[in-house]
Order: C-alpha cells, then structure tokens, then sequence
C-alpha cells in the first residue's frame, strides 16, 4: 500500500496565491463600484437626476418671426430687433412675492411693471414664461446672472421685439403691435399663440396679422427639478411670417405730414386707376415704438385724453361736413336726372328763401354772386344756385346718386375700424330720429352741410371715382407679399366696383371742367394753387361749419375761438387729362379751404408727379 506524503509547503504557496488574485479581483470590482458611483453620483449627477420623478421632458412653443413690412419702394418701416427680457415661470417659483422682491432689490423695475406682470400671470397658464422686464442692457443681464441661483424659474430670454425705425411716420396706417390682453386671448389659436405675447393693435399690422404672425414651433427639451433646461433632445422650427409690401410711398407720406405741420386734419391720396392708396396722414401723429412693451399708466391716460387725440385716425374715422366739395356730385346728379344743363342759370342775390318763409338761407358770398350758371357755381362756389338745384332734386335723388358713388359706406379699405360716414334719407331721420325729412334740410344738404357726413378717405374715393368718369376701384393698402425664404413678391390685384352710369358721358367732361376752372381761371377759389403748375389739375374747395350762426349774426374768423372756426377741405386729382393721383385734405378748423387745404394738396400733387409715372 502506497502512502501519500502531503506537500503542505506546496498547498499553502497555492492557497496564497489564489487568496491573493481574489483578493486583486475584489479589489479592482470596488474600484469599479466607487468609479461608477463617482460617474454616477458626481458627473453625470444632473443628467440621471433629469430621470427622477420630479424631473421630466417638456415641450417648449418657438415663437415664429414676425414678417416684416416696407413701403411700396422697399424702405423698411416694420422691423424686429434683439432684446433681453426678465421672464418668470409661475409653476416654477416657491414664493412669488419673495422672489419679486428680491428682483426689485436687484434689478430697477417699476411698479407698473409689477402690476402687469400680475395681470399677465391671471391671464395665463402656470407653465407659461411671462416677461417681467423688458429691454435690458447688458449690466443688468450680466447682474442678474451673477444671482440667478438664487431665482429658480426666473430666466434672461432673448426675444425679437418689434421696433418702427421712422418712428411716428405714417403710425396710423402701418398700426403697432402690443400685448396680447385677455379679450383677445378667447380669440386666438391658442396652439399657434402659445410663444407669442405680441398681436398687431391697429392698422396694418393688426389687418394683416395672419401673414405677418407665422406658424409656432416646438422643440423637447430636458429639464432638472428647478424648471432650467439641461438640453434639447428635438426641435420643429417655427414659420416666420410672411412680408408685406404697402402701397404707401414713405417720402410723399413724409411730405404731406410736413406740410400739414401741428394742424389737426387728414389728407388721403391714392392712384385712381388701381385704388393704391399713396399717403394716409392723420396728425398730429404718436410714436408708436412705447406701445409695444407697454405705456405706462400716466402716459397713456395723457394721450387719450388729449384735446388733439393723437391715437384718433382722422382719415379713416374722423367724420366731417363734406361742405362745398359734394357741390360737383350735386351738379352731376342735376345733369343726369336732366333737371338742369350746364348752361341753366339763376340769381344769387347772396341769400334764398322758400316760398312762404322768410328764413334766409346765406351764401359765403354777402354780396352775392349775380346771374349763374351751373359752371359759374363750381368755379365760385355759389352757395345759392345749389340751395336751388337740392330743393329740385329732393333728397330722395340726392341720397339715390350719392350713393352710386359710395357716399354713407365704408370703402372696404384693408384697415379694421372704417367709419362710414352718413348719407341721410327720409327713411334714415324717421328710424334714427323719429321726425319728418323738412325741406330746408335738403337744401343745406345741397352744400354739404346738415346731417351729411364723409371721412377723408371716403372723399378721395369718391374723387377718384369721378376723376375716372364712374370707373371704381376699391382702396387698399396691401401691394404685395412675400413668403419667407422667396424672392417672389406676389402683388395685389386691383378690385373694381360696381361703375356709375350716366345717361350721356359728356356730363363727366362737363363737371370735370368746371372742377379745373375752380383751380385755373381767375375766379376760381383755389386759383392760388393753380400758378405756374405744369399740369393740370381739378379741384374742389370747401368749408364746413363747426358751429350754426343765428340770422343777424355775421361770421367773423378772428372773432371766433381757434377750435370753432370753419374746417378748411379740398378735394382734387391730375393730371386732367389722365388723372394718376386723387388727394382728399381736411384741416380741422383751417377756415377756407382754397388758402389752407389746397396748397396742401399742391404739394402733394407736384412731388407724386415729378417721379418716374409715381410707380414702384
């Protein structure tokens, strides 16, 4: 039997050696346990506490870029620009007062901005960012940044806001942008507003707010438990909207602010072949660029309750007694109901009665005009004969033509906020007033005066219309469009309205004639702006009174106060024998419209004129 001799030495060197690879392996798996808790715990620590409960992916609405708008030259007169503005996540603040107090301590906002920050906060969701501060400088960013810690759900976003490089140069047709309110938040898409804090107010940034808005974007983001953004994990970049070309002429804009300088009025001038409006001043004027972010409090109680009204749009709302420039409206409607030709005549004594009444009815001019004829009482404005030819007429005929013309309607100008002027009738004073038409209302209606009503822009219409011989054609603002990324503008068409017939086409020519006398013959009562021009023009005067004057009362201009003297207006169009612009100017309170309105519309006229045909 053979006996086995253990080799203890051996085992133990064995054991030692497998004891100490263990011990290695043991080893190196603790450093790779401490190595990942290290990664995990420390490095990656924001990443995978991104993972937690309390953490999420958030989806975060792009706001798309804001079309911009230009005259019909490509002068920019709607731009977006950068800024950085203090917003707040409400859901994300533990304590809103604290945190809007160390802001304050921190940073100079006002109280008005607080107060609208609260109102912003009731009008939106938790989760929406709502800016607090807008238009910081870079030390203010650079502070804020130094304590953002301190902050959770507060940001420095930077935003494009809307900006007008010209100011307050044709504020009243371009409009402004402001702050979404509440009212208009039940009316949007909220999906596609859901970035968006700004809407256009007026004008044509609130006409054509559609085009110019875009289409919202997304994109994913992760966020840790405070609400900031760790990093984005997708995105849909929103559509920028569309740019917009106006009809408008910024340099003839330009010009006829100047040239009605601090006077109230309007002036509206458009081409009558197509409807593209040229210039559409209503002064005084404001500068739009406060409004985007917000007015404060004082100042805007100071605008609109201003004598002037600055924010009021003379030429689009203002509604004035169209005075003597419906006297060739008059004539034509004589002519073409066959009750009077150019050469039927009677006598201005320089006052009219009716039959049976011994009311005077006066004309401007106290000595009266003599023997006249129907071109004779344009071209001097004789208040009588129309007295006589509106008692003709009766104000059934009256209201019947005028309205072919589009006289007590809007015009469907691309502008929200058209007033329509009034055009009475029988029909009209029974239901608004419950009396009887009386006749000696037709005969001031005869004049323009009375219940008759026309805005400014109705009135360049209505001359277009007649420059044109009956041709109509909507007024509009919009001349193109452009989609983002094109260079393709695509222009707009013009739309022609239903014509004015006459009974024989030489009635046009007649009335026409007549309008160009009152402007080149000697006796016309705009002869002043006819001097040295090279073309010529067809025009119209008118005053229209602001206060009635009793029978033995005389009107005297200096005696009366600034604010209730006569508005001065003039209506014309040239060339005559082909007529590219048509020009409507109203001076509240400028007495005569030959030596007030009609240089106005002179200069208007001489500049449209000298350019290259006045097109693009």
């Amino acid at each position: 039997m053979r006996v086995t001799i253990k080799d203890h030495i051996r085992e133990s060197r064995l054991f030692n050696e497998r004891a100490a690879v263990a011990l290695v392996l043991a080893l190196l798996l603790v450093m790779v346990i401490i190595a990942r808790l290290i990664y995990l715990q420390i490095i990656s620590h924001e990443h995978f506490a991104t993972l937690a409960d309390e953490n999420r992916i958030r989806i975060v609405p792009l706001p798309p870029t804001r079309g911009l708008i230009y005259d019909r030259n490509g002068v920019l007169l709607a731009q977006n620009l950068p800024s950085f503005s203090l917003e707040i996540t409400p859901e994300q603040v533990p304590d809103m007062e604290s945190t809007l107090a160390g802001l304050r301590g921190l940073l100079e906002i006002s109280d008005e901005e607080v107060e609208r920050f609260r109102r912003q906060t009731r009008q939106y969701r938790p989760f929406n960012s709502i800016p607090l501060k807008f238009h910081l400088n870079e030390a203010e960013v650079a502070r804020f940044a130094v304590n953002r810690h301190r902050f959770p759900g507060v940001e420095i976003e930077a935003r494009l806001i809307r900006d007008y490089p010209l100011g307050s140069r044709a504020v009243h047709a371009i409009g402004y942008v402001g702050r979404i309110n509440e009212e208009e938040l039940q009316t949007l898409d909220a999906a596609n507003y859901s970035a968006t804090r700004f809407i256009g107010k007026t004008g044509a940034e609130k006409y054509y707010e559609d085009l110019l808005h875009g289409r919202v974007g997304y994109k994913n983001v992760e966020t840790n438990a405070l609400g900031r953004i760790l990093r984005e994990v997708s995105r849909t970049p929103p559509v920028p909207g569309e740019d917009i070309y106006l009809t408008l002429d910024i340099n003839l804009q330009r010009l006829a602010e100047e040239a009605l300088g601090d006077r109230r009025g309007a002036v509206v001038a458009m081409d009558p072949r197509n409807g593209e409006i040229l210039a559409l001043v209503s002064t005084p004027t404001f500068d739009p660029n406060p409004y985007v972010t917000g007015l404060d409090p004082k100042t805007y109680r100071e605008l609109q309750t201003s004598r002037d009204k600055p924010l009021f749009n003379r030429a689009l709302r203002g509604q004035y007694p169209p005075g003597s420039t419906l006297k060739p409206f008059i004539g034509l409607a004589g002519l073409d109901y066959g009750l009077v030709t150019l050469g039927t005549s009677s006598f201005c004594p320089g006052w009219y009665t009716l039959p049976g009444d011994d009311h005077k009815y006066r004309d401007w001019k106290k000595s009266g005009h003599g023997r006249t004829n129907l071109d004779k009482a344009i071209v001097q404005s004789c208040d009588v004969y129309f007295y006589d030819l509106a008692l003709t007429l009766g104000i059934d005929r009256i209201h019947d033509f005028l309205a072919r013309f589009g006289f007590g309607e809007k015009t469907g100008i691309d502008l929200k906020g058209e007033a329509t002027g009034l055009l009475p009738s029988r029909a009209w004073k029974r239901a608004r007033r419950h009396e009887p038409w009386y006749i000696g209302e037709t005969l001031i209606t005869g004049i323009g005066q009375g219940y008759v009503l026309t805005t400014p822009l109705q009135l360049a219409v209505t001359t277009a219309a007649l420059a044109m011989h009956g041709s109509r054609v909507a007024p509009h603002l919009l001349y193109a469009r452009r989609a983002p990324n094109s260079d393709h503008l695509v222009v707009t068409k013009p739309h022609h309205l239903p014509p004015v017939a006459l009974a024989a086409s030489r009635h046009w020519e007649q009335i026409i004639t007549a309008m160009e006398r009152v402007v080149h013959s000697p006796r016309g009562t705009a002869h002043g702006i006819g001097n040295g021009a090279s073309y010529r023009i067809a025009g119209k005067t008118g005053t229209a009174q602001v206060f009635g004057i009793r029978q033995d009362e005389e009107y005297k201009k200096e005696e009366v106060a600034s604010r209730l003297r006569d508005h001065a207006l003039f209506i014309a169009f040239a060339p005559v024998e082909a007529p590219r612009i048509a020009v409507a100017v109203i001076v509240e309170n400028g007495g005569s419209g030959g030596s007030t309105a009609a240089p106005v519309a002179r200069r208007i006229m001489d500049y449209y004129l000298a350019q290259e045909g006045g097109t693009p």
